[in-house]
């Protein structure tokens, strides 16, 4: 249960920079909440001197009293006023509150490493920064709004309850208020395991669906709709059982926080309605006390509900704030420079590496692009060649060897600007559910509309955008699916075409075209490669044979290198995979 305090205190602790950069808002919220609670206690006290002011026994004439009863009603104004005033003030504290910490925790989420997201269920992920939001929006609402009231409030009372009448009158409000909050503070906190349960296996349920959904074609073609349906109840059926475990134990907790506060307001009224048959007390006593009994415990069985609600966005916002403490596990150095791109040599320098001990992805890699030249890596799958790129850009670090750019190891300089300066068209292009022309603007989103034709027009994109009805506004849908596999590369082409780095990267970047658009995208390349550093990462070795070097690449080293004519001759790897393509393409050809 520690640690859980510690955990709930942890995530408070959080929010308060946020409430702290409206500290001026905060505290007239707080002045408008005491004023309108002093309001509000003394309404009882107007009541009770004007049904005193009514009362035979204690007036020899009976009068309108005038102005204890305008007394009466602008007390109540004024409590309405101060009231919603404190919710308008407040306002801005809770929306800002809401928009810094969804900003944060979207901005550290695209901090963290390739590794990260890999690994990550995103349709659990959005779930809990949903539930979170709305966490963060209900605890600071209702920590201002109702939790400091009602304190404010009690206090109020059990002081003028003190100050007038005798110690019980005190004693048994405290006690009762005591036992009230220890059975309310022990319950929900056993309950929340059920709230627990509910949120993991919200998230899991969410995560199937949306994966399930992001794959629709997938499971239309293996006819697997009611498999998928079958792993979503999964998950759903061990949500519901938690669902009822936590309603049944509300239940409970209702009935005995019910139980506490009739017991006291039975106590007090006796106490009362004695004090009155003894003489000891007026009926506008009796009024005051029930009206403060009244004004004491419906707040307090609201408070209980109130704290249970605490509890269930405190455990909201667990998952959502543990995303925060994910760490990144490629940092920038303290004093990391922007990268200067001078003349665009990329170095490889006896690079090694791997994702864990017991399995090497990378040996000894030892090549030198220099500025302009076009370096290609080929070989089989699971050799290596992507994990290329995604040391070049970052995305891991090594672990032997450098990797630098114009003498410049990529861990001394900022990632960013490592980025800014490559540009990749990769395998598998995955668009965003937008425009072609957001798509393709995407690499340079302040590009003028006249960049973006011309890289639409390099990239062989031109014909195609103008046989659709809505052009460059046409929507291309979830991940692209609305656009062929080669109008998806072509979109990325025109991407790295409008980003225009000084060193560029095709990973199997035309594997998705046919023979004739190929012909013409490789033409494109020949032309924006001019002056450019650039790794091409080839499975069709027709596509690479001009390279200035070709890196042929087996279980994480290069095991040959040589231009295309000097591979050849050389009769090794490279000359047998050409000689099996080359087989391939005239199996292809059609026949007379």
């Amino acid at each position: 249960m520690e640690n859980k305090k510690r955990n709930d205190w942890k995530t408070i602790r959080t929010l308060l920079p946020y409430l702290w950069e409206f500290r001026q808002r905060v505290i007239v919220a707080l002045i408008c909440l005491v004023l309108a609670k002093v309001a509000i206690v003394g309404v009882p006290l107007m009541l009770k001197a004007i049904v005193d002011a009514l009362d035979p026994s204690q007036v020899d004439v009976v009068m309108l009293p005038l102005w204890l009863v305008l007394g009466y009603g602008l007390l109540r104004i004024v409590s309405v006023l101060f009231g919603e005033l404190r919710d308008a003030v407040f306002a801005k504290v809770t929306q800002r509150s809401i928009r810094r910490v969804a900003l944060q925790v979207f901005r550290h989420l695209h901090a963290l490493s390739l590794s990260f997201h890999l690994d990550r269920q995103t349709g659990g992920v959005s779930r809990d920064i949903e539930r979170g939001s709305r966490g963060i929006s209900f605890l600071l609402s209702f920590l201002v709004f109702n939790i400091l009231p009602t304190l404010v409030e009690i206090t109020l009372i059990a002081l003028i309850l003190f100050s007038n009448y005798n110690l019980w009158f005190a004693l048994v409000p405290f006690a009762t208020a005591v036992i009230y909050v220890a059975f309310t503070l022990i319950v929900t906190e056993w309950r929340m395991k059920y709230r627990r349960k509910m949120n993991e296996m919200d998230s899991k349920a969410n995560t199937r669906a949306i994966d399930s959904l992001i794959n629709f074609e997938t499971v239309k073609y293996f006819g697997n709709e009611e498999f998928e349906t079958h792993r979503y109840d999964e998950n759903l059926q061990v949500w519901e059982r938690a669902a009822v475990k936590n309603q049944t134990s509300l239940a409970s907790l209702n009935v005995g926080q019910g139980a506490i506060i009739a017991v006291g307001i039975t106590i007090l009224m006796l106490l009362a309605s004695q004090g009155v048959a003894d003489g000891e007390l007026t009926l506008g006593d009796l009024v005051l006390v029930n009206a403060y009994l009244l004004q004491m415990f419906i707040p307090m069985n609201f408070l209980g509900f109130v704290y249970r609600e605490i509890k269930h966005s405190l455990v909201d916002m667990e998952r959502m704030f543990g995303i925060l403490e994910e760490h990144r596990a490629i940092e920038d150095k303290p004093d990391a420079q922007a990268l200067v791109v001078t003349h665009g040599e990329v170095r490889f320098n006896h690079v090694a590496f791997n994702y864990n001990e017991n399995r090497s992805i990378l040996d000894d890699i030892d090549f030198t692009i220099q500025p302009g030249q076009k370096v290609a890596v080929v070989g089989g799958s699971g050799g290596g060649k992507s994990t290329l790129v995604r040391l070049l850009f970052r995305f891991y670090d090594v672990t032997g060897g450098t990797i630098s750019i114009d003498g410049q190891d990529i861990r001394d300089v900022s990632q960013l600007s490592l980025r800014e300066s490559i540009g990749i068209v990769p395998q598998d292009t995955v668009l965003f559910n937008d425009t072609i022309y957001y798509n393709i603007a995407y690499a340079k989103p302040d590009a003028a509309k006249e960049e973006i034709e011309r890289a639409a027009e390099m990239a062989h994109l031109k014909g195609f955008i103008e046989s659709l009805p809505e052009g460059y506004e046409t929507i291309v849908g979830e991940r692209g699916l609305k656009v062929s596999g080669g109008e998806k590369q072509r979109i990325a082409i025109a991407r790295a075409i409008l980003k225009n780095p000084r060193i560029l990267i095709f990973d199997e970047a035309t594997s998705a075209l046919d023979s004739e658009s190929e012909k013409a995208i490789l033409s494109a390349f020949s032309e924006i490669a001019t002056n450019h550093t650039t790794l091409v990462i080839a499975h069709r070795l027709s596509t690479i044979i001009d390279a200035d070097q070709i890196l042929v690449m087996n279980k994480g080293s290069i095991v040959e290198r040589g231009t295309h004519r000097e591979l050849l001759a050389a009769g090794n790897v490279y000359a047998g995979m050409w000689a099996l393509q080359q087989e391939q393409q005239r199996s292809k050809m059609p026949t007379d």
